[in-house]
């Protein structure tokens, strides 16, 4: 009989050493390697002649009606998800502890068991009467939902097998199921992937749609083995501070809908409320007549939403500078404020930057240059922005600002919140369609950082030629 096989595997990464070291070759990490025993196995049926059976083969063109979708009746977490959940389909959410994953989870489950499906949420993290108390607090009570604290595999998978109509489960969380076959602490890279193949197998025979929770590390990127984002058909993250009121949803895959899709959030006594519209509640307690502040007209998935970029300069007191970014890139920042002081001659290199995209959103978008370098431009010279101005457009090494997709709807979404003007990059290539007019909105084309800094420049002449003006002339000698 052969002998068990011995390795520590890394619990970043999930790549196999033969022994134990302090650091993982793979991805870097250190003391991520956990020892794990598994049997070893023979040849399969596949490795015998005739062990397998032939595959049929299918056309591209065919007629299948579209899946029937489960709404779960938060409009928010509806449109992340692409219309609401797919039957045999599995989601994977994960985010920060205490964050609001089990709140929105037993929120949208109890709505669907009070719509006439059958909905089970499975607790491994707490109790019963754990899961219970925060459902009072949410005024939850009266929904017919099936509530169990397990984290035997095996009990889990025959407990749903028992079941019939059931169209959602909730698994909280995939890293405390653990299946007694393997030897390996529960939430090891070996159990979670074995549990989560498992359940993803039940779930696609059955035809319900599972959802599993899923812890983050301090990085905060999904715990466990990369491949779990793969056996999954969707990938939500929770995003915000605990200590903000604002959550946002946010989609990094989705196989039945856009990518990068985001729901917004209130975090409230009564548990999460959606945010039917999140630009004016971004845009809610700004002030238009303080430098260093500009609108950005920005899109996420298919929503266009406008959020306000914050910078602030003061003299550095040390030898090297500070550049403390909040969503946004620090290393785009970096680029922006190189490209500001060698192409447009602004001096901003011995000063401390603050930047702070306000309400809690992080901008992964190129559209973005062009705000933040209005907010630095403002900053630098004193002189606010344009209270009712937006600024979409990327800016290049060489300081040209380049043409972004989606201008008319950015440019709507501006105009639907009362602003009166729009920044935006230039057309340069040929044949290319004017930007669609929109009432009310005038618009101003700037194909280089410089115009925008020249703008910022006559700002500050103008203002410095009225406080001459008046002064009260001098006496002759």
């Amino acid at each position: 009989m052969a002998k068990p096989v011995t390795r520590y595997i890394c619990q970043a990464c999930g790549a196999p050493h033969p022994k134990w070291q302090g650091r993982c070759d793979a991805c870097g990490e250190w003391n991520t390697l956990s020892e794990e025993t598994s049997e070893p196995r023979g040849p399969g049926p596949a490795a015998k002649a005739g062990g397998g059976r032939r595959v049929e083969f299918v056309g591209l063109k065919g007629r299948s009606a579209p899946p029937q979708r489960i709404l779960t009746g938060i409009a928010e977490l509806d449109r992340v998800l692409g219309g609401g959940m797919v039957p045999a389909s599995a989601v994977l959410v994960g985010g920060d502890p205490g964050i609001g994953k089990s709140t929105i989870l037993l929120q949208a489950a109890a709505r669907i068991a009070s719509s006439g499906r059958r909905a089970l949420y499975i607790s491994g993290e707490e109790a019963v009467e754990q899961v219970r108390l925060r459902a009072a607090r949410l005024g939850l009570t009266d929904s017919p939902l099936g509530l169990a604290a397990a984290t035997s595999l095996r009990d889990i998978v025959a407990s749903l097998e028992g079941e019939t109509d059931v169209a959602l489960v909730i698994i909280d969380s995939i890293q405390t199921v653990w299946l007694d076959a393997l030897d390996s602490a529960p939430g090891t890279v070996s159990q979670v992937r074995a549990c989560a193949a498992e359940l993803i197998r039940l779930a696609k025979a059955r035809g319900f749609a599972i959802v599993l929770v899923g812890h983050v590390t301090k990085e905060g990127t999904l715990a466990g083995p990369r491949v779990l984002e793969h056996m999954v058909d969707a990938t939500l993250y929770f995003e915000g501070d605990r200590g903000h009121q604002f959550r946002i949803l946010r989609a990094v895959k989705n196989r039945y809908g856009a990518t990068d899709e985001i729901g917004v959030f209130e975090m409230t006594e009564r548990g999460l409320v959606e945010v039917a519209n999140p630009s004016a509640l971004f845009l809610a307690e700004r002030r238009g007549n303080v430098s260093g502040s500009a609108v950005f007209a920005g899109i996420e998935g298919t929503r266009p939403v406008l959020v306000e970029v914050q910078c602030l300069l003061s003299p550095s007191s040390g030898g090297s500078p500070r550049r403390q970014v909040v969503g946004w890139d620090s290393g785009r920042l970096a680029m922006l404020l190189a490209v500001l002081e060698t192409r447009c001659g602004l001096g901003v290199g011995m000063n401390d930057v603050y930047l702070n995209v306000a309400g809690g959103l992080r901008i992964a978008e190129p559209a973005a240059d062009l705000a933040v370098a209005a907010a630095l431009v403002s900053a630098a010279t004193d002189r606010p922005t344009d209270p009712g101005a937006v600024y979409f457009g990327e800016v290049g090494l060489s300081g040209e600002v380049r043409q972004v997709s989606q201008t008319e709807s950015r440019m709507r979404e501006a105009q639907k919140l009362g602003f009166t003007a729009a920044t935006l990059p230039r057309r340069v290539a040929r044949g290319s369609a004017p930007p669609a007019a929109v009432p009310g909105l005038k618009l101003t084309e700037t194909g280089h950082l410089a115009d925008l800094v020249a703008i910022f420049a006559a700002k500050t002449v103008k203002k410095k030629g009225e406080g001459a003006s008046a002064a009260p002339p001098s006496a002759e000698p």
